[in-house]
């Protein structure tokens, strides 16, 4: 059994207030979920209105479906036209 965790650091354009950050990061999450059916959450810098930190795990019997899932996942953020991605970090468990 194979873990892997991911953690993205993001930049939300065009948010200026926590409200208009919830929005996005909502919509995000909750495409993920129903997409790459993987446990995601946000994770860090709560109140700070145009950045924001989201995790999300997988669990697979081998490396490559793990893989593959999490580069799927980033690819998708990276197509988001609202947000920007800062910094990744992948760990394996």
């Amino acid at each position: 059994m194979i873990v892997g965790c991911c953690e993205i650091e993001l930049y939300i354009y065009e948010s200026y207030s926590l409200k208009d950050k919830r929005m996005v990061i909502k919509s995000i999450i909750e495409k993920m979920k129903r997409r790459y059916n993987i446990s995601i959450s946000e994770v860090g810098d709560n109140d700070i209105w145009n950045k924001s930190s989201i995790a999300f795990c997988t669990v697979s019997n081998g490396m490559t479906n793990v893989n593959k899932i999490i580069q799927e996942c980033i690819d998708f953020l990276e197509l988001d036209d609202r947000i920007e991605i800062i910094n990744s970090v992948i760990n394996y468990y």
